[in-house]
């Protein structure tokens, strides 16, 4: 991976927050000199973006160099990697990593598929048939709660196909849910896992904002919300295991900070690209635009905190227009993953996150939680009366 293909179409000219593993995770600012350590004064990314200003503050800091920005993005590929050199990390520590789902309208729809096809992706060719002749494929100029959606929903009703992912796609409630336990995700470069006992699943390109403790939105990153969809195919209840696996969530490859150059309305205006490349040939590309989006992403972050408190903030899935249809293999069969693939998602203002598909059984097991990290901040003195 090199510049290029990681950084914004704008280059360095944005505010670009990182987490990097030097001698432990640095959060650390990407500038055109180079890759600069700021964890003496913010030990952790939580703690900066609590500040008024977090891009102001980026600014104001000198830091210490660590690298060169193409010898980070270098050695962030997974295959040569040298752990003694600083390598890129998923941007955030102490943020709670949430998730919206059937936030789209395509997305809506083959959550639909999912639930009548009982997880069995040999039988959703049918029911998409059947399901887009009875509610159409248009759903994107319905407001969720509006009465026109609330009309949608008692006429599904009464043709008996009313279902739970009808309900958060054109109801007045989003689907928020946890995605990933507090420092478990992965960045640019790591393996992603499915689950070994998966046979239908799916990337899933999104955009991701880090949301501070007020409820403000600070910046925002690229996440691939790994989706088994024939295990929640079985049950909705079955969600936290078709969700939540060893390195499931990416996140990176880092938070773009709002700022002179990039607000949240060119967040509402993002498009996210896709490509999947296995090595057995097969190549996928499909995109994510934002402007499709059926629930304002300030709506979403407004449900998220209205009954509950994140002290350290989180980091917030926006949901995916993406939904692959085509067949990989056998007619009908649709697409899955196969061992190997590799997974690009791109914007133009948010740069790249680069990944390769293995089993969550055999990815890195993850060790690195709360107690190894603060057990490791304070070796490093950097807990002395700093909050982190």
């Amino acid at each position: 991976m090199q510049a290029p293909q990681i950084l914004p179409d704008d280059g360095l000219a944005g505010t670009l927050l990182a987490r990097v593993w030097t001698d432990g995770p640095s959060v650390a600012v990407l500038r055109p000199e180079g890759v600069f350590d700021i964890s003496e004064l913010f030990p952790t990314v939580s703690t900066l973006l609590e500040t008024a200003a977090p891009a102001a503050e980026m600014k104001r800091l000198a830091g210490k160099r660590l690298c060169s920005v193409d010898e980070l993005l270098a050695n962030s590929q997974l295959d040569g990697r040298d752990p003694a050199k600083p390598f890129l990390l998923a941007p955030c520590d102490l943020q709670v990593v949430k998730a919206a789902g059937v936030t789209f309208a395509s997305s809506l729809i083959e959550r639909v598929i999912e639930e009548q096809a009982g997880g069995d992706a040999s039988r959703a060719l049918l029911l998409r048939s059947k399901v887009l002749a009875l509610i159409g494929s248009n759903l994107a100029d319905i407001r969720p709660g509006s009465e026109q959606a609330m009309a949608l929903k008692a006429l599904l009703q009464q043709q008996g196909l009313w279902s739970q992912y009808l309900e958060v796609g054109v109801g007045p409630d989003a689907e928020v849910f946890t995605k990933a336990p507090v420092l478990a995700s992965v960045g640019s470069g790591d393996e992603i896992g499915i689950r070994a006992d998966s046979a239908w699943n799916n990337p899933e390109p999104e955009v991701v904002l880090a949301v501070n403790s007020r409820g403000e939105v600070v910046g925002a990153a690229l996440g691939n919300d790994v989706n088994l969809r024939d295990i929640e195919g079985r049950s909705a209840l079955l969600l936290g295991k078709a969700k939540d696996n060893n390195a499931s969530c990416a996140i990176g490859p880092f938070i773009r900070l709002f700022d002179g150059t990039f607000s949240l309305d060119d967040v509402r205006a993002e498009t996210v690209h896709l490509e999947v490349s296995g090595e057995d040939g097969y190549q996928l590309r499909g995109i994510n635009t934002m402007a499709s989006i059926s629930r304002d992403p300030a709506d979403i972050v407004g449900q998220t905190i209205a009954a509950h408190q994140y002290p350290d903030g989180f980091m917030l899935f926006l949901g995916t227009l993406f939904a692959p249809i085509e067949d990989r293999d056998q007619p009908g069969s649709g697409f899955t993953h196969k061992l190997g693939d590799r997974v690009s998602i791109r914007s133009a203002r948010l740069g790249g996150l680069h990944n390769r598909v293995t089993h969550s059984e055999t990815a890195p097991p993850w060790r690195f939680g709360l107690r190894a990290f603060i057990g490791n901040l304070a070796r490093r003195g950097l807990l002395d009366a700093r909050p982190i």
